[in-house]
């Protein structure tokens, strides 16, 4: 049974720097032309119906990266939210990061608190934005919250856990889009992607057009989502 638009999505952006590497530019280059292409990609899937976009900015692996291009990096993230806040809370959209903010410059997670507390009440698409982001941390972090809170392990249900989690309150993934040719999740929404289905692309970030983002999503509207259970009778 086909699924017109999938609820939640997730994307991880990936290949700004080799889009960069191959015109022969700063791999910063790469990064800024992926802001670009973030912004488009947040409207298109605001403007097909997605009730969640969850996009993988920076992960908790990516800190140990050259120092000159992480602060490149977060340079790059305090423009964005300078700048499209507005665009983003104009259309509706509800805005929050994921991911352990206690790296984060003070400014920046100023700015992030801003955009949350602007965006907070509307009601449009929900966008979240993984920053300082790893699915195994975010377990982590799950589970400790569980246990300050004095909570019996034995009693918790998936729903009691899915309360801890960065993402608490939303549906599960539906689709995990990853561009850049690599076929991995790479410790991206580990516990909300269980039954997710994947959609891998060879193009480069920068690169990724509305067009293409439609494709996935037809993708998507062409499996057959069974969650474990068979569709056919089996027999023994």
């Amino acid at each position: 049974m086909e699924e017109a638009i999938p609820r939640h999505v997730g994307i991880i952006m990936d290949g700004n720097g080799r889009w960069a590497n191959l015109r022969g530019l700063p791999r910063i280059e790469g990064h800024r032309q992926g802001s670009q292409r973030t912004k488009d990609i947040i409207n298109a899937a605001a403007d097909i119906g997605v009730n969640v976009l969850t996009l993988y900015a920076f992960s908790i692996e990516n800190w140990k990266r050259p120092q000159p291009e992480v602060y490149t990096l977060m340079e790059l993230l305090d423009f964005y939210l300078k700048t499209e806040i507005t665009n983003i809370f104009e259309r509706g959209i509800s805005f929050k990061v994921i991911g352990d903010r206690e790296r984060l410059s003070r400014d920046i997670r100023e700015l992030i608190e801003y955009a949350e507390d602007l965006t907070g009440q509307n009601t449009g698409m929900r966008l979240f934005i993984a920053i300082s982001y790893g699915g195994r941390d975010e377990i982590l972090r799950a589970a400790r919250k569980i246990a300050a809170d004095g909570r019996d392990p034995s009693a918790l249900t998936e729903a009691d856990f899915e309360a801890y989690l960065d993402t608490a309150g939303q549906v599960p993934v539906d689709l995990i889009i990853r561009t850049g040719g690599e076929k991995r999740i790479s410790n991206f929404l580990i516990w909300q992607a269980a039954y997710a289905e994947l959609y891998f692309s060879d193009t480069l970030w920068p690169d990724f057009s509305r067009d293409e983002f439609f494709l996935a999503l037809q993708s998507f509207r062409r499996r057959e989502r069974r969650f474990g259970a068979a569709t056919e009778k089996v027999f023994f």
